[in-house]
């Protein structure tokens, strides 16, 4: 299977509603020599249909109203971050240090954006702190990618060798990868594991998520996409962060939309209490910290869905929650070199990238439609889900091709007058306009991409823009 088809497939969905989901291809968008446009309108369509699907539920409606996936609102939101401006300011997107370096014998690439990252890669290096791009250049050029690589890490910093395709292939870890599916679904069989019952939907705009409770344990693209989508559809979300993790608040603002966020010391008793009294009224967790980051909090997918029965915990991870790379840190740019798309977008010998972090805001689209599906299931069901994605199973896809074609096929309405399970061609993407607005906001003005997560019916922008950083109280609104 192939696009959407996979995409659905994956999240359980009923395949005869695929063709609810209509395509407006646009020549130029997310260009690329690997199918990164196809993946993206999977994604997102795949996201849209989710939410009409459960949109549909709760308003007792007997068609699911029909999707638009469109080239060019896509191609805009999956570089969102390369859109904003906060009173006319450009965030910057990389650090100096997260490149990609020579080697004795190849490439790596760093991530360094942030300062215990960098501080971290300096000490691995035994630089000092306030070394240069020069003298970092000096000391990787005399090493191995190999050596870079596991002495970087093993310092608890970020760096990657370049691999091909076929070398990932073999590594123990892609090894391990393949073998998944491209999202993992465990039900939670928990004692009284009855999910609390969604009220039925009316109004306009149809907002699925509406009156959901979701907890934002994410940071960064792709854990945030997912959360600022279910806060599109309506879900009251708050993101909950360490006082003393530092964020970037150039990222969080593009990430925020619609959310609220708060800050909470696992380690201080009274934080704990708070956080297990919104944890006691929450749907759904999405977390995206590594592997076992959370567990020594008593925060598993398994001890969570034990506390709170029939919650749904959706779960991200750079490399998957297996492998030798199980408990590794890891990003999309470094993702893109590990499993050969750097190579596939270059060569070994000059690695090159995708147009956009699309490992991360593919996944997080996914995310966010691993949940809405869940919580479709649950209206019958009642149970709890553990859902888990990988960007590094999402790169395995879009490697081995399966991003494929668009959805396509003959023109169909349905009974609300939508075309739907067709595709058509609009003007070329030359301009990202059309899908760009401006907002006012507590952190200035701000202009942003809209979501490309589109049906008829649903909402068209976010109800609130984002606050700063750690501001809100951590209670439900």
């Amino acid at each position: 299977m192939t696009d959407i088809n996979m995409a659905w497939s994956a999240l359980g969905g009923d395949p005869a509603l695929v063709p609810r989901i209509s395509t407006v291809a646009r020549r130029g968008a997310l260009e690329a020599r690997l199918p990164v446009r196809e993946l993206a309108r999977a994604c997102v369509g795949a996201c849209a249909l989710a939410a009409a699907e459960l949109g549909a539920r709760r308003a007792g409606r007997t068609e699911v109203p029909g999707v638009r996936v469109d080239d060019g609102a896509v191609a805009t939101a999956f570089v969102s971050e390369r859109h904003l401006l906060i009173d006319g300011r450009a965030p910057v997107s990389f650090a100096p240090l997260s490149r990609f370096w020579r080697t004795a014998d190849g490439w790596v690439r760093t991530h360094a954006n942030y300062p215990h990252h960098r501080a971290r890669l300096l000490g691995a290096l035994r630089l000092p702190g306030d070394a240069s791009v020069a003298d970092v250049a000096d000391v990787l050029a005399e090493r191995s990618a190999s050596e870079v690589e596991e002495t970087v890490y093993g310092a608890g910093g970020l760096a990657v060798a370049l691999r091909t395709a076929a070398e990932w292939a073999v590594h123990p870890q892609g090894a391990a990868v393949a073998r998944r599916p491209l999202v993992e679904r465990e039900r939670l069989d928990t004692a009284h594991a009855r999910a609390r019952a969604l009220p039925p939907l009316n109004g306009d705009p149809l907002l699925p998520a509406a009156g959901l409770r979701v907890l934002d344990l994410t940071r960064v693209i792709a854990g945030p996409v997912a959360t600022r989508t279910l806060a599109l559809l309506g879900a009251d979300v708050l993101r909950v962060d360490a006082p003393r993790l530092p964020e970037d608040p150039d990222v969080h603002a593009d990430t925020g939309f619609g959310k609220r966020s708060t800050r909470l010391d696992l380690g201080v008793a009274a934080d704990r209490r708070t956080f297990g009294e919104l944890l006691g009224q929450a749907d759904v967790v999405v977390t995206g910290y590594r592997p076992g980051a959370l567990d020594r909090f008593g925060l598993s997918p398994e001890a969570l869905a034990g506390r709170r029965p029939g919650l749904i915990v959706a779960q991200l991870s750079a490399w998957g929650a297996y492998g030798p790379w199980g408990a590794r840190r890891g990003f999309d740019s470094l993702v893109q070199v590990a499993t050969g798309i750097a190579a596939a977008e270059g060569s070994p010998e000059r690695p090159g990238a995708l147009p956009a972090q699309a490992l991360d805001h593919g996944t997080g689209y996914l995310l966010a439609a691993s949940a809405l599906r869940a919580l479709t299931e649950q209206t019958e069901q009642g149970h709890g889900l553990v859902l888990r994605l990988a960007l590094a199973r999402t790169a395995a896809w879009l490697t081995a091709g399966g991003a494929g074609e668009a959805v396509s096929g003959a023109e169909k309405r349905g009974t609300d007058g939508t075309a739907y399970g067709s595709e058509r061609s609009g003007t070329a993407y030359n301009q990202p306009d059309a899908w760009l607005v401006e907002t006012d906001s507590g952190i200035g003005r701000l202009r942003h991409a809209l979501s490309p997560v589109s049906f008829t019916g649903g909402p068209v922008n976010w109800a609130r823009p984002p606050g700063r950083w750690g501001t809100d109280p951590a209670r439900w609104a």
